[in-house]
């Protein structure tokens, strides 16, 4: 193989759109922007004008807001933690190599109470709920704030 026989895979390229170039090209005299008109103008922005008409994004009511304040923590309920085995220190580095959570939210792991345990694990989180904190201690793990 040499440089002058390489060449891109088929398909992977499009040659780039001639405007008016003549009528036998089939995008000549108005270049496919059709006669006059809004559309046909150059500097043409149409989005969101409604002829007058009030737009639908004034129209629809605001609700809601956005809490910058909120703390956003991995979840992980105590039958996810019947998984692993017994003496197992847990902590949100550890779930995530398991692959039990996905990712590790900004503020850490939280663990909520869903579900039944009966192995003695030693967890490590930002957050325990009271039923997670009970079902953990009731099968003889700790529980600790990190």
């Amino acid at each position: 193989m040499k440089l002058h026989e390489l060449s891109p895979n088929e398909g992977s390229t499009t040659a780039r759109k001639r405007v008016g170039r003549g009528t036998g090209s089939g995008l000549g005299k108005t270049s496919g922007y059709g006669h006059k008109g809004q559309k046909a103008r150059s500097g043409s922005k149409k989005n969101g004008f409604e002829g007058g008409q009030m737009p639908l994004a004034r129209r629809l009511p605001k609700r809601g807001f956005t809490n910058i304040y909120a703390k956003v923590y991995s979840v992980v309920n105590v039958s996810d933690l019947q998984k692993l085995d017994n003496g197992t220190q847990v902590t949100a580095e550890m779930l995530k190599a398991c692959g039990i959570i996905s990712k590790i939210e900004k503020d850490g792991l939280k663990v909520l109470g869903r579900g039944e345990l009966t192995k003695r694990l030693d967890v490590k989180a930002a957050k325990f709920t009271k039923t997670a904190r009970e079902a953990i201690v009731a099968a003889g793990g700790t529980c600790e704030v990190v």
